[in-house]
């Protein structure tokens, strides 16, 4: 597996490929790397020729009072793992390659309408800093595709978007949520559970299956589902922030013309958030 953190030699080997008429696909990361990032890649290899995954932890998506600093960064473990997969290439830009000029004077891409609401209302300029250290990152390695977890589902909408609206010749693939044996999904931040409050946290998937075998049974009352929810939540010990049905493509709140929904959950476990969705289909 190669391994750099030079745009010039990660473009210099991206031409290469190209001219061996070789396909690529990407998995872009901020590290920390678990089995759900692992399908990612898993899935990349049957896509394309090679394969290239970035680590990079991009401070342009953290607010004033997220835990940049703090979060995890394992990049020797990373890259066994990765190796152990068969990763072609590994690109881990530094915040200086990737800002040279610093956040505030930094050009960026915000994409409207499907970034409000939910994580986006509650994290406020967090999927610009998505959106524009994203596009920098499908520039560099110019991939034919790019590989997403659903489980960061407004992100995964928020890319489509993007690369539909800005003509990328990227196709965006979305990966099915990895979860652990109590069907909480896998994530970076559930490092920061113990063992009890991992417990706890297995409450957010079964109050989302409970919502989504309401909406499978023809309970259409939306609101009172999204309530009892909330509620159960609390009951079980967490704090939620939203949990709210949508339309699974525009992520519009469900209407009864809807047919197709996610349901979308973030929920507090102390300082941890959480978060989760389901799709379901009637």
């Amino acid at each position: 597996m190669q391994s750099t953190s030079e745009i010039k030699s990660l473009r210099g080997q991206i031409k290469a490929w190209r001219q061996q008429g070789l396909s690529i696909a990407f998995v872009p990361t901020m590290g920390n790397l678990h089995l759900g990032h692992f399908s990612l890649v898993e899935k990349a290899k049957t896509l394309a020729d090679k394969v290239v995954v970035s680590i990079f932890v991009n401070p342009m998506q953290f607010g004033a009072n997220e835990d940049l600093d703090n979060y995890p960064r394992t990049l020797s473990e990373d890259k066994n793992g990765l190796a152990e997969l068969g990763t072609d290439m590994v690109f881990t830009p530094t915040v200086e390659s990737i800002y040279p000029n610093g956040l505030t004077a930094q050009s960026y891409v915000d994409v409207p309408d499907i970034s409000l609401g939910y994580c986006g209302g509650k994290r406020p300029g967090h999927f610009k800093g998505v959106a524009t250290v994203v596009t920098k990152l499908f520039n560099m390695v110019q991939p034919d595709f790019a590989c997403f977890g659903e489980k960061d589902y407004q992100q995964l909408q928020v890319i489509r978007t993007m690369v539909r609206d800005l003509s990328m010749p990227i196709e965006i693939i979305g990966i099915a949520t990895q979860r652990e044996y109590s069907g909480l999904a896998m994530s970076s931040r559930n490092g920061y559970l113990s063992d009890s409050e991992k417990d706890t946290a297995k409450a957010l998937y079964r109050t989302l299956t409970e919502a989504a075998d309401k909406l499978k049974e023809g309970n259409t009352d939306f609101t009172l589902i999204e309530n009892q929810a909330k509620a159960t939540l609390q009951k079980q010990g967490l704090q939620p922030d939203y949990f709210a049905i949508a339309n699974n493509n525009t992520l519009k709140p469900a209407t009864l013309d809807d047919d197709h929904f996610v349901i979308l959950a973030a929920a507090f476990l102390g300082s941890v958030r959480l978060i989760d969705n389901l799709q379901v289909s009637i």
